[in-house]
């Protein structure tokens, strides 16, 4: 009798294995108004799942490189027209599936820049044997910038006032593509500030400037009294919403 009820627990496995689909996944995460997202801003965290059942199908990071400039940003779009390329930062799955399932693509990135990372997903349904792979295959757009607060550093502990603070940012796009003035992400178009905060008051938005340098943007500060401060630096374009936010705290000390 348990041989017989082995046999058909091992029957009715193996017929479920032979109804799966390996079905291909590929998933792009291209930055909003620029390039992909790919190995060199440490990649994208992707998870696919089944939205009935909550099930993790897939997941991975996206790794590659953030493709051909001038395919991407230069060239005029057509329909069907693919972005990427073999190399083209993507995460490639292959899931195993019967039926049609409603799937959720979620990424989170860019991974090097934690502070700057957004979150996004997407739902489609996915049917056994119908690949997601062709062209730029599931490609997704990841909305922000990439601020980084160099100084002042978290928490630091100065003295006297007044006293004059320097606040100097990293920005980029998610891609990690630079930002300067007249460039191809022209840094004249974007508008990038620190706001000062004490006490939960705003004292001053600070405009930033471009500091010579690639993506180097820097403004001072002076501040009258002790106390602890609180500070974000953001990066807007007004064009189309795109934003992005680092945020710093520093004391003053008698």
């Amino acid at each position: 009798m348990q041989l017989i009820l082995l046999i058909l627990i091992f029957s009715l496995l193996f017929a479920a294995s032979v109804m799966a689909v390996q079905t291909h996944i590929t998933v792009r995460i291209l930055s909003k108004d620029a390039k992909f997202i790919g190995t060199g801003m440490g990649g994208v965290s992707v998870v696919i799942k089944d939205v009935d059942t909550g099930k993790i199908l897939a997941e991975g990071v996206v790794s590659g490189s953030t493709g051909d400039t001038n395919l991407i940003m230069k060239t005029l779009k057509t329909r069907n027209m693919r972005l990427s390329d073999e190399k083209t930062g993507k995460f490639e799955a292959v899931i195993d599936i019967d039926d049609p399932k409603l799937v959720e693509v979620t990424a989170f990135g860019p991974l090097s820049q934690r502070q700057s990372a957004n979150r996004i997903s997407q739902t489609m349904w996915v049917i056994p044997g119908k690949h997601i792979s062709n062209g730029d295959g599931w490609m997704m757009e990841m909305p922000g910038f990439v601020v980084d607060i160099q100084n002042p550093p978290a928490l630091i502990k100065l003295k006297n006032v007044p006293q004059e603070i320097k606040f100097h940012a990293n920005i980029t796009m998610m891609c990690g593509c630079p930002i300067e003035p007249n460039g191809l992400w022209d840094a004249n178009k974007f508008e990038i500030k620190a706001v000062v905060k004490k006490d939960g008051k705003i004292l001053t938005e600070l405009p930033m400037l471009y500091a010579g340098k690639t993506s180097q943007f820097e403004g001072v500060f002076k501040a009258e009294a002790t106390g602890t401060y609180e500070a974000y630096v953001y990066a807007y374009d007004a064009s189309n919403g795109n934003t992005g936010v680092d945020m710093a705290t520093f004391v003053i000390e008698n």
